[in-house]
């Protein structure tokens, strides 16, 4: 069971990377006319939900084979993908508005609240 949360944090850290290597750099360079904003708003949603979905059950297989370091990481892979996805209603609304200071803001907590998620994958692969 210990190795199945070590292939969970790993499948999430291995997306969180992806993501960021691949699919957003391509998303700006591929995309043109104002059609990454679409895009992007379907993505994000789903891959907080993945991301938190992944960390719920790194925490409950870790539970369960009674690791608690890889439970409470779990936990907070959780947490920190939960308050990212609950972020996207507020950032999407400052970027309609023109809200430049506020949007920047939240697309910085949602990219911080990520590489929390990721760090807490690769902390769990590494105990």
């Amino acid at each position: 069971m210990i190795k199945l949360a070590y292939l969970l944090g790993g499948v999430s850290l291995g997306i969180i990377v992806f993501q960021s290597a691949v699919v957003a750099p391509l998303v700006f360079v591929q995309l043109k006319n104002g059609a990454s904003g679409p895009f992007l708003r379907a993505l994000f949603p789903r891959f907080f939900l993945i991301l938190a979905g992944l960390g719920l059950a790194m925490g409950i297989t870790s539970q369960l084979a009674g690791f608690t370091a890889g439970a409470i990481l779990g936990g907070l892979a959780l947490g920190f993908a939960l308050l990212a996805y609950a972020l996207i209603p507020a950032t999407n609304r400052a970027r309609d508005e023109a809200k430049a200071a506020t949007f920047k803001r939240l697309h910085l907590a949602s990219v911080l609240l990520t590489l929390a998620v990721g760090v807490v994958d690769g902390v769990t692969l590494f105990i």
